[in-house]
């Protein structure tokens, strides 16, 4: 398996080697709410501040250079900090289950994400699902090794995010073409969306099968390099909704839902995502713990 093998500079210098993808928005700026604010745990109105974790890069989402992040999930939590009149920080940690983690161990309060809500994740999390997602394949311009699907996956080097629902169909997928007697598919783990991508633009995997929105966003910033596949098929996933998390149970969980619901209500949900290219991943209903069965 395959851990994060490139420096900190070089994902970097990836993810921000073109212009940014997002189209020129106005935001409109929040007032407090102050029956949501009234809503929020009195250390953190005490406070003033939240803390939201990422497990790094997932552009056009969470954009982490250094210490700052930018992206969809950050516009949107800066209105939801406006609307409960407090700051909201970001904190990154190094993959999803310490991410997973923080949150239950009651370091950070909840992670935005979007994070891909499974029954079985919810099993001891609460997700706030505030955006459905697809997943598909990003390979070599050309497709040189023909790759649209799972069972044509056989044979080649798949990058996959280390510890995502992904990582488990992948999986499962070559244990199903080890038992169909064809060629070996070689799964290869990574923390973050940058190496992943990275080791397809350099030729150390064939393809990265991961969610349609970032995949998106690498291949419009990948100088012709790069195009999707796998488009429009299930890809071993049924419907797929993706949140917030928060501890199960936390009380914290409605409040993002009913402050998410007030966001989409004015105008300012629908405003980021089409700055940010993600028209086509809007839902018109937040909820909680929306998710289906994670592929065995």
């Amino acid at each position: 398996m395959h851990s994060k093998l490139i420096a900190t500079v070089t994902l970097a210098a990836l993810v921000l080697a073109a212009p940014v993808l997002a189209q020129e928005a106005a935001i409109p700026k929040q007032t407090v709410n102050e029956q949501l604010r009234a809503r929020l745990p009195e250390a953190v109105r005490t406070e003033g501040k939240m803390i939201s974790v990422n497990n790094g890069s997932f552009p056009p989402y969470e954009i982490v250079t250094g210490t700052e992040m930018t992206g969809a999930s950050n516009d949107l939590t800066d209105a939801i900090g406006q609307v409960l009149g407090v700051k909201i920080e970001h904190a990154t940690v190094g993959g999803l289950p310490a991410l997973l983690a923080g949150i239950n161990s009651g370091r950070y309060q909840f992670a935005f994400g979007p994070v891909g809500d499974f029954k079985s994740r919810e099993e001891a999390n609460d997700f706030v699902d505030w955006v459905q997602e697809f997943v598909v394949f990003s390979v070599q311009k050309g497709n040189p090794k023909s790759i649209t699907s799972l069972d044509s996956a056989c044979g080649n080097r798949i990058a996959v995010m280390a510890g995502g629902s992904a990582e488990r169909v992948i999986q499962v997928q070559a244990e199903k073409c080890k038992a169909d007697g064809k060629e070996a598919l070689t799964v290869q783990s990574y923390t973050d969306q940058p190496s992943s991508i990275l080791a397809v633009r350099s030729k150390r995997a064939d393809a990265f099968f991961s969610s349609q929105a970032p995949l998106t966003y690498f291949v419009s910033q990948a100088n012709g390099q790069l195009e999707l596949t796998g488009v429009g098929q299930k890809n071993g996933f049924e419907d797929l909704y993706q949140g917030a998390v928060v501890p199960k149970g936390s009380p914290l969980g409605p409040l993002l839902l009913d402050t998410i619901k007030l966001l989409m209500s004015n105008g300012t949900y629908a405003a980021i995502m089409k700055k940010w290219g993600l028209e086509n991943n809007m839902i018109k209903e937040p909820g909680i713990n929306l998710g289906g069965i994670l592929p065995k």
